[in-house]
């Protein structure tokens, strides 16, 4: 006979064994900002921000190719900033995540993106020269000398803050390999 207000069921397990505790080799707070790391990730932002001002202060001449670097350089630019913010106000110590392997994923893929960014950038910058209407009389080029400068910086932004995200995914393979071995 089962004593007064106990169950016939088992207890619940514990939810926590089979969480993994998180794997974090960066450190938590404004530290973060002390790492190449978290420097790079500061960059990235300042850089991508850059990015997209120079874009959208162009008329936007070419809407395919230039929408295409504006949504990667603001998608980027809004997941760095939660990405710096986790490791700045601690979330990282309280979710169970293999960081280093998130780090890398995320700084992986948006190197790939911003590089092909970049380089839509720079093809729309190249475009110069040609006529915006092929039928006309008139000689008015796709981008004007304003834009055209504009363009140019934003190549070279848009350069370095694809660099900045292939530096910081060395950094966090770097960090992943040795954390795994």
């Amino acid at each position: 006979m089962l004593p007064r207000g106990a169950s016939s069921m088992p207890p619940p397990p514990n939810p926590a064994p089979y969480f993994p505790p998180p794997r974090v080799t960066l450190p938590s707070g404004l530290e973060i900002l002390r790492t190449f790391s978290g420097a790079v990730i500061f960059l990235e932002i300042v850089f991508g921000t850059i990015v997209w001002i120079l874009v959208a202060s162009t008329q936007i001449p070419l809407p395919l190719l230039q929408g295409w670097v504006m949504f990667v350089a603001v998608t980027a630019w809004c997941l760095s900033i939660v990405f710096l913010s986790v490791f700045l106000f601690g979330y990282a110590n309280r979710i169970a995540v293999n960081w280093n392997q998130a780090d890398f994923i995320f700084h992986g893929a948006t190197f790939v993106f911003y590089f092909g960014a970049f380089l839509l950038q720079a093809a729309t910058t190249s475009l110069h020269y040609l006529p915006r209407k092929f039928n006309s009389t008139t000689q008015e080029t796709i981008l004007s000398g304003r834009e055209y400068n504009i363009s140019i910086a934003a190549s070279i932004f848009a350069f370095a803050t694809a660099i900045c995200y292939g530096c910081s995914t060395a950094l966090a393979l770097r960090r992943w390999r040795l954390n795994n071995s």
